[in-house]
């Protein structure tokens, strides 16, 4: 459940509950939860000031191991702590673990300054930018991932091969699959619903074992938050049923990917008016919705790893596997980058479909609502016609980088990736992403040894 007290009130909801454990974590650059249990006394003791936590989360890649070239932290600086500060307005309880108190942290500090490697503090500088020009931001996303009867040891002992599906098949929309397996399903359901983070529908897709799942829209603070919050719990919730969940974008080539599409609209600042929504508009796109996605398609190839941020997003990314390749948007059409949907007023939106499970929804959600922020400061006109039909094979507006190096390049020498985030943040993301295009060159892949071990 989720509470939402001042600092006064949670102090007395651990008191009167005799609660003497807290948990707090942070997104780090690539979304992945850190975090800690602390004593009740530390984290009333640090909810002004703040909890030192050591910056080599900002200075390590998912696999811990220290990033060479970011001037952020490093050898350099003696790895010192930084100020992770507690959002109040977070407070949940986790029900699969003795509802503990939970809170999200970031690096926001009270004078207005930031880490520039916080994903959610750059998000919140985006999302106040929306606010003063008038503009609530209402966003949700959505998220395809796989399922396997493994444990962590399994995949290890397996070298991660010939892993087990949870269930056999191609059984997209299927009522009979999730029923094998109903205890697990339902949990996810429930559970989540508990954690505040309520689904807006979950089924099965098309592949063995794999769930998709959208999340009910929220200012986008908030939805990012559930974005963040989603891929952990599922994967908690899973482990409680010997179950290995996984958001990686692409993990058999002869199968569809995991997508993260991100669906978004503007409001008025009482949300009582959809701003994307015109009635006169044949397909009942505002003027603004027009410059909204206008800034999206410009800003796009400056910003790709913001929504393809590994090396294999780029293999999700491929023609004729339900995800865009091209600068494109169209009516309800799912070969295009951008999909503009308008079943009706409330409902009028954009989804941005190049983000893949494995995006870091802080920094997905960042990219999508400046670029279409910018559309907006500069009345960009949406000069590029929409698709009907195959999106694949329009290519007049520009293809998608085809792998991680080619589009952090892109982003790395782009000032308007400056111009919308700061020099310092492109700066130390751009590094990071060119630090796991270095991992991966120096890999020895099956293919390369089944392709040049015997024959060369």
């Amino acid at each position: 459940m989720q509470h939402f007290m001042n600092a006064e009130q949670i102090k007395a909801y651990l008191e009167e509950n005799n609660i003497k454990k807290i948990k707090f974590a942070f997104a780090d650059i690539d979304g992945i939860l850190r975090g800690k249990v602390i004593h009740y006394k530390k984290f009333l003791d640090g909810l002004e000031n703040g909890y030192g936590f050591c910056d080599v989360v900002f200075g390590w890649d998912s696999a811990d191991q220290c990033y060479d070239n970011v001037k952020l932290t490093g050898w350099h600086t003696g790895y010192p702590d930084q100020q992770a500060i507690i959002d109040l307005s977070t407070f949940r309880t986790i029900p699969w673990n003795e509802n503990i108190p939970f809170f999200l942290a970031d690096f926001s500090k009270s004078n207005g300054t930031s880490l520039a490697a916080c994903s959610r503090s750059l998000l919140k500088k985006i999302a106040a930018e929306c606010h003063e020009m008038g503009f609530h931001p209402e966003f949700a996303q959505e998220f395809e991932w796989f399922n396997f009867k493994e444990t962590p040891k399994t995949l290890q002992d397996k070298d991660f091969n010939n892993l087990e599906p949870l269930t056999p098949g191609m059984f997209g929309y299927s009522i009979l699959r999730t029923s094998e397996n109903s205890d697990f399903y339902n949990d996810l359901y429930n559970l989540l619903f508990e954690f505040n983070v309520p689904l807006e529908g979950l089924h099965t897709e098309t592949g063995p074992g794999v769930y998709e799942a959208a999340i009910l829209h929220d200012q986008v603070l908030a939805a990012a938050d559930k974005a963040v919050l989603f891929k952990t719990a599922v994967k908690e919730i899973a482990y409680k049923h010997g179950i290995i969940a996984s958001f990686m974008a692409k993990w058999n080539q002869s199968l569809p990917g995991c997508s993260g599409h991100i669906h978004q609209s503007l409001w008025d600042i009482d949300k009582k008016e959809n701003l994307f929504y015109s009635a006169v508009d044949e397909n009942n796109m505002s003027e603004l919705h027009k410059h909204y996605l206008a800034g999206q398609l410009h800003c796009l190839p400056h910003l790709l790893p913001m929504y393809a941020p590994t090396i294999n997003s780029y293999k999700r990314l491929v023609e004729g596997a339900w995800a865009p390749t091209t600068i494109t948007w169209g009516i309800d059409n799912r070969t295009t980058a951008f999909r503009v949907l308008h079943p009706s007023k409330g409902y009028t939106r954009l989804e941005t479909r190049i983000p893949g499970s494995d995006s870091n929804p802080y920094l997905a959600m960042a990219a999508a609502l400046a670029s279409g922020l910018y559309g907006i400061k500069n009345k960009l006109t949406l000069d590029i016609p929409k698709t009907i039909g195959n999106g694949y094979q329009n290519k007049e507006n520009g293809v998608l980088a085809g792998n991680l190096l080619e589009a952090t390049n892109a982003m790395k020498n782009s000032n308007l990736a400056i111009e919308l985030f700061g020099n310092d943040f492109v700066e130390h993301f751009s590094e990071t992403r060119l630090w796991e295009c270095k991992q991966y060159a120096k890999a020895v892949t099956d293919w390369e040894l089944k392709r040049y071990f015997e024959i060369i």
